[in-house]
């Protein structure tokens, strides 16, 4: 594409707007547990927690407290991105309940971001998709940084999906190593695994990983990955994330293509000044915010509108956001 940069983001804004209107969402993966049997993905923070965890079931959240965090997203109107766990942190059938309890909170399906696993027949109208954690678009980058979860695995398990009427995602994590030229190798992957959803991420450098000392990648390097993939695929939702020392990030991503913004710290970012600067960068990129990070009337009473059994957790993240 011979387009310049600010060229290809005037496009690819463009035509964001004309398939998925002004609408920009503000999404909130749910973590399960710190805990990942595989634990060799080299930018990963469970990376550094293998050797230390000694009991895997205690570096499980308590199950009230990830359907309490459930029903805050629903209060403040934010969307679940994904349940994420890592590898042997939780069974099959206990992702299934957690799953039909998170559908019955918030009344939508959840997507899955639990790993590689050949029992999706296991799951039903609980579950909306399925992502996989590509993580890199090189295949060699990905062998040496994810060496435990074989790309032909997940692409296997992404198609397995789509015969059985899942919808497919997939996440990317940008600065590993990879660089412009491999988009076409994504943008085939994207094609060949009829993909419906890409998660970006920028690289956050870990300490104690062979990462600790990169940077993130510049954002207008993410811009363009991102416009590019938007341009080849005008109906696909794409997702961004950002941290919250890159918070000026989400208004040129915004711009390029995408249709949510995720990774933030929810509950310690909400009503403060970083909060108000995501609401910010979306406004000024013009687009209207579906949920809210200031309104503190959103956040509701101090008592779950669900189970007794979540009180004691909403009570903490009103106060820990009031």
């Amino acid at each position: 594409m011979d387009l310049d940069i600010f060229d290809l983001i005037k496009k690819a804004n463009q035509t964001t707007l004309e398939k998925h209107g002004n609408l920009i969402t503000l999404e909130r993966a749910v973590f399960l547990s710190w805990w990942c049997d595989k634990g060799d993905c080299a930018f990963c923070y469970m990376s550094t927690q293998k050797e230390k965890i000694k009991d895997p079931k205690k570096a499980r959240r308590n199950i009230y407290n990830i359907y309490a965090e459930a029903e805050m997203c629903k209060r403040l109107d934010w969307n679940i991105e994904f349940l994420s766990g890592g590898y042997e942190s939780f069974t099959t059938q206990e992702i299934k309940e957690i799953a039909a309890k998170i559908k019955d909170i918030t009344g939508d399906g959840v997507w899955l971001n639990t790993g590689i696993t050949d029992e999706l027949t296991e799951f039903g109208q609980e579950i909306k998709g399925i992502t996989g954690a590509v993580e890199v678009a090189n295949p060699e980058i990905h062998k040496r940084v994810c060496p435990s979860k074989k790309l032909e695995d997940i692409s296997s398990m992404l198609d397995t999906a789509g015969d059985l009427g899942f919808k497919k995602a997939i996440t990317i994590i940008l600065g590993l190593g990879e660089t412009l030229d491999d988009v076409d190798y994504l943008i085939d992957y994207i094609k060949d695994h009829k993909i419906d959803r890409v998660i970006f991420y920028s690289l956050n450098p870990h300490k104690e990983t062979i990462y600790a000392n990169s940077s993130q990648p510049a954002s207008l390097y993410y811009a363009q990955v991102v416009a590019r993939v938007r341009l080849a695929y005008p109906d696909i939702e794409i997702i961004c994330g950002t941290w919250i020392d890159n918070l000026a990030n989400i208004g040129i991503l915004i711009l390029s293509g995408a249709n949510g913004i995720t990774k933030f710290p929810l509950f310690k970012m909400f009503g403060t000044k970083y909060g108000k600067r995501v609401e910010e960068e979306v406004k000024w990129a013009g687009r209207d915010l579906k949920g809210t990070f200031t309104d503190k009337n959103m956040l509701g009473p101090q008592k779950s509108e669900v189970s007794p059994d979540l009180d004691k957790f909403i009570k903490r993240y009103v106060k820990e956001s009031s």
